[in-house]
């Protein structure tokens, strides 16, 4: 006989979400999140950079994103796209290492769902959900500066689609 597992955590326990109004249409917020070069210009929050970023956009592709601390140090990040809607949603996890969807060694950490939608005066509802594993991965993640840094690459991002 099987023993009675523990029913799962919440999903609202184990997701951070962020949201904000854009000054572009969603194609151009799209185009930011997909082509590596304008990325680099706003995904780290500064003083960090991103120095590299690699993408096969499309479900099963492999972004591979490296930023960079001010004293220089790498954190090299690789994720898999679950789900690509152009102009509408990027859902990626890390939880792949991206070579034949094997599973990524060490603890997956997240899935992301990022969205893009029309909002009035040609801008764009933005919204970055991320789901954890757990509870607790999901407050670790808030207390290394979710909401802060997540929002300071948000504002990054806004000032960049302007221009586009």
């Amino acid at each position: 006989m099987n023993e009675i597992q523990d029913a799962p955590e919440p999903i609202e326990a184990r997701t951070l979400t962020l949201e904000r109004i854009l000054d572009a249409t969603p194609d151009k917020a799209f185009k930011a999140w997909t082509t590596p070069e304008l990325l680099k210009q706003w995904f780290a929050p500064k003083p960090y950079t991103t120095p590299f970023a690699e993408m096969d956009v499309r479900a099963g592709g492999v972004n591979t994103i490296t930023m960079r601390s001010p004293d220089g140090q790498d954190m090299p990040n690789t994720g898999l796209y679950l789900e690509v809607v152009p102009n509408r949603k990027l859902v990626f996890t890390d939880a792949f290492d991206g070579v034949g969807w094997r599973p990524r060694s060490g603890a997956p950490f997240m899935v992301a769902t990022i969205t893009f939608e029309d909002a009035p005066g040609g801008r764009t509802k933005y919204t970055a959900q991320v789901q954890h594993w757990s509870a607790a991965t999901a407050r670790q993640h808030e207390e290394m500066g979710f909401h802060p840094g997540w929002g300071q690459c948000a504002d990054q991002l806004n000032d960049l689609v302007r221009t586009l």
